[in-house]
């Protein structure tokens, strides 16, 4: 009997939030998982995201609990205890944050072999400082993060965009909504910074245009000023439906597979939409698509925005305006949105 016994190998892929950037996980995950079909993978992240992953066979998920369980640094310490239970033997730290930097600091102490993303600071911080930009298409999150797995000498085929998907329109939004008849449109106007929602009263306006041109408006969302805001739409406009609070996440995808078009900000609409080959016009704002956000697969001539000295600003949306306005936004007229979503679906037929 040998004195050391070798471990399969079981990767752990740690990204703890935001949504669209664990969406973003799941085509390398798909074509990870394709090459290497006897590759234990586990996820870290929220319980909450993974319906993202139901596509994809023999994954396991730890989930994270930094209001209890996994606060603070003896909250470290057991998640450390929790992922080395699992006989976990590589890690691939998709986040790189300061509670993955504890981790990272534990695994490799104990001999587990880490990678670690590499997110392009520099580059970005170029990209998006006040003068003298660095206007060039950077590395896109996927690849990045798709580097992070190679350097752990997994190997496996780049990630391809997934085709449309037919997948059942959830019972609540049938009874909303009707069997499908003419096109539906999904509207995601919100975002988490302010450098990338689109404004109230632009958006009431988007709505109502596109509710006149189309058979149905689904409006996106999460907290409660963005339900209430869909809900009035969904008074206020003919053929409009909040989808706020009616239904899950994966009945969420489930609907977005459905659509013929998602209109979203730089953010997880476009992210989810990507998931199920749903074609996007996105809007951007404070950033850009050169910061490697866009959405993957998705056509560059759906992204709608203006050409101004002043933007990126940020990578995230989340620095103060220059300006105080928001002029990157409030200045993308509710016509200019509808006319890409007509070239859109006219390029698709």
């Amino acid at each position: 009997m040998a004195l050391f016994e070798k471990k399969e190998p079981h990767l752990l892929i740690i990204r703890f939030s935001a949504m669209g950037d664990v969406a973003m996980m799941v085509p390398v995950v798909k074509a990870l998982r394709a090459d290497n079909p006897q590759l234990k993978i586990t996820i870290l992240t929220r319980a909450f995201f993974q319906p993202f992953f139901r596509d994809i066979e023999n994954i396991g998920f730890l989930t994270p609990d930094f209001k209890g369980r996994h606060k603070g640094i003896a909250g470290m310490i057991r998640l450390y205890r929790d992922i080395c239970a699992c006989g976990v033997t590589h890690v691939a730290d998709l986040h790189d944050v300061i509670r993955t930097k504890e981790l990272r600091l534990l695994l490799r102490l104990f001999g587990k072999r880490v990678s670690v993303i590499d997110k392009g600071r520099a580059d970005k911080r170029a990209l998006t400082r006040k003068f003298r930009k660095f206007m060039v298409q950077l590395k896109p999150t996927v690849q990045r993060y798709r580097e992070a797995i190679l350097r752990l000498r997994f190997r496996f085929r780049e990630p391809i965009p997934v085709q449309r998907m037919e997948l059942p329109i959830p019972q609540a939004m049938l009874s909303a909504a009707g069997e499908k008849k003419g096109r539906w449109i999904g509207v995601a106007p919100f975002a988490q910074h302010k450098g990338k929602i689109y404004p109230t009263q632009l958006s009431d306006e988007l709505i109502s245009l596109l509710a006149a041109e189309y058979e149905r408006v689904f409006v996106f969302g999460g907290g409660p000023y963005e339900r209430e805001f869909a809900e009035c739409m969904e008074e206020r406009h003919s053929g409009v439906i909040s989808v706020i609070g009616k239904i899950r996440l994966s009945e969420e995808l489930d609907l977005i597979a459905n659509l013929d078009l998602m209109v979203s900000m730089d953010s997880s609409a476009m992210h989810m939409a990507s998931l199920v080959g749903t074609p996007v016009v996105s809007v951007w704002g404070a950033t850009h698509p050169y910061a490697g956000f866009y959405g993957f697969g998705q056509d560059p001539e759906g992204a709608v925005q203006l050409d101004m000295s002043c933007r990126p600003c940020s990578v995230y949306g989340n620095k103060q305006c220059l300006y105080g306005d928001y002029r990157c936004l409030s200045q993308i007229p509710p016509q200019m949105i509808v006319d890409r979503v007509r070239m859109m679906l006219d390029r698709k037929g």
